[in-house]
């Protein structure tokens, strides 16, 4: 942790141990914001927010997907 040197400040931590706790907060955001990009990201391409004309179908997306895969197994 942070030296305890200097005035404490209306939260109890002093300037050093503040800007770690910053930093580590601002990692901790940035990772969590990345991981749901990403997860937005495979939800779009599995299944688009804005279906097209016919909505959404099984057949389109889903059979085939499964049809490669038990390809890959036999």
């Amino acid at each position: 942790m942070a030296d305890n040197n200097g005035p404490l400040s209306s939260t109890g931590l002093t300037e050093a141990e503040a800007k770690e706790y910053h930093s580590m907060f601002m990692s901790s955001t940035i990772a969590y914001v990345v991981v749901a990009i990403i997860a937005h990201f495979l939800v779009w391409n599995w299944r688009p927010w804005f279906p097209g004309v016919n909505g959404y179908s099984l057949n389109d997306h889903i059979l085939p997907a499964v049809s490669q895969l038990t390809s890959m197994f036999s």
